[in-house]
């Protein structure tokens, strides 16, 4: 064959397979979305809003929260500083997990507490063991810290709320989990991407991606009872349900209720639940100003390390837990599995579709250049071809307008229109993660050993923006 043949030939494999691939890609996404539709329209989804009271809401009983730390010292500091300002109820205990050989970061948990005024709420947890861990092994001791305090006070917690270092929380934040876990086990918040001034365009197409997900996805399978995956910040646990995971991993020989050796212990811990027998429940609400009562981060400005983050997310979430959980045999689980685990096909077919445009573009350079023979017509286009085509075209801009529309409604209409300018952008950071994830994945396998590659932070959220006034502090009893 010649030149013009074999790309011709390419040309054709790439378009079917990219093709086939589109249409069941925007198969699924429309059945999320006509879900999200007709929930909305009968009424199953309102928009609420929570009034915003005079003095904290007191709690129904104590609860920690519960912070790793590892080489957080640029952030960490005013994490703890907001949120004990933005919770100021007395039930609240706030532990923090440090590392021993981690000296910045515990003095500036530290510094953090004293801009809180010395708050006696805080609990500062040092490892005994040099970091860096994994995130769930600082949790497990965060844990022990906790089962330890509660033997001397003679009281259990009600439940224990997580969060990362670099969190912004809202002051209503806990009350509304609190108030959730009166009809469930674990409850989970929204994550907002704060906008980065610095990185529009990187940080941004996480704005696009949650504005999406925590107001469509996540709302359709909350109301089809399917098990929630956590997302690490702003989830809450029973007491009782942390006991019942801690059995389970008491079985795999871990020491508390977090998988140590899991890049994504947070989202296995919400489908655990779900297969415990445990009630879900995914809370998006608004205060009386309309602010999404939510947990705001920043998010990676650099294509290197959104990669390096993405790539964490699919090798836990597509690869290692497809090992560890399996699937379930109900079909709503099957289906979310099979989204939840979709991103190395994801990107694989998009690396195919991109590839397609450079063969496209050197077949048109051929063209414009007179290459003998390159000016006559390619192979014809079957009727199923063409057909295929132009539907994956109308659920491209379908999908483009849905995603602006999302992010407009959360961020305005400046972020609404980028949102679809940040589509490229957002493939591209797929493409390169999947094939890291796939090759930390076969590194794994072959050395037993699972390598924790942490995202760095170097500003907080508050330093952006203002955020949500916090609720005056509770009157003395």
């Amino acid at each position: 064959m010649t030149t013009l043949g074999w790309l011709q030939l390419i040309e054709r494999e790439l378009l079917l397979f990219a093709l086939f691939w589109f249409l069941i890609g925007m198969i699924d996404e429309l059945a999320i979305d006509v879900a999200w539709l007709w929930l909305r329209a009968t009424g199953r989804i309102p928009t609420r809003h929570v009034p915003i009271p005079e003095q904290a809401p007191p709690l129904r009983g104590p609860w920690a929260v519960f912070v790793p730390a590892w080489h957080e010292a640029e952030v960490i500091g005013a994490t703890v500083a907001h949120m004990l300002r933005a919770w100021p109820q007395q039930e609240c205990r706030l532990y923090v997990g440090c590392y021993r050989n981690d000296r910045a970061t515990i003095a500036a948990v530290i510094a953090g507490a004293g801009a809180a005024g010395g708050d006696a709420r805080l609990r500062l947890v040092i490892h005994d063991r040099d970091g860096p861990t994994t995130k769930a092994d600082c949790l497990n001791r965060l844990f022990a810290a906790m089962v330890a305090d509660e033997g001397r006070a003679h009281q259990r917690f009600r439940g224990v709320v997580m969060h990362d270092a670099e969190d912004m929380v809202h002051p209503l934040g806990l009350p509304v989990i609190d108030r959730g876990l009166d009809t469930a086990d674990f409850v989970q918040l929204p994550v907002r991407p704060e906008p980065h001034p610095a990185g529009r365009w990187i940080a941004g197409h996480y704005c696009d991606e949650f504005a999406e997900s925590h107001a469509k996805a996540m709302v359709v399978r909350d109301c089809l009872n399917a098990g929630l995956p956590g997302a690490g910040v702003g989830c809450g646990l029973s007491r009782t349900m942390l006991d019942y995971l801690a059995l389970v991993r008491m079985d795999e020989g871990a020491t508390g209720p977090f998988a140590a050796e899991c890049l994504t212990e947070d989202y296995e811990l919400g489908l655990l639940v779900a297969r415990g027998g445990g009630r879900s429940r995914f809370l998006r609400l608004r205060d009386a100003e309309g602010a999404l009562i939510a947990t705001r981060s920043l998010f990676p400005t650099g294509l290197t390390a959104a990669v390096r983050q993405k790539t964490r997310w699919i090798h836990g979430i597509a690869l290692q837990e497809w090992d560890r959980l399996g699937w379930s045999e109900r079909p709503v689980e099957i289906w979310m599995s099979l989204r939840d685990r979709r991103g190395p096909l994801t990107a694989l077919v998009l690396a195919a579709a991109y590839a397609l445009l450079v063969v496209e573009g050197v077949l048109q350079a051929g063209r414009l250049a007179g290459l003998p023979g390159w000016d006559a017509p390619g192979p014809a286009r079957s009727p199923l071809l063409v057909t295929l085509g132009l539907v994956s075209l109308a659920g491209l801009l379908w999908r483009a307008l849905v995603r602006a529309a999302f992010a407009w409604r959360e961020y305005g209409w400046r972020e609404g229109l980028c949102s679809v300018l940040r589509i490229p952008i957002a493939n591209l950071v797929a493409i390169m993660a999947g094939r890291r994830a796939l090759l930390a994945y076969l590194r794994s396998l072959a050395s037993g050993v699972v390598v924790w590659d942490k995202t760095a932070h170097h500003l907080h959220p508050a330093s952006l923006a203002p955020p949500p006034s916090p609720a005056p502090q509770q009157a003395p009893a």
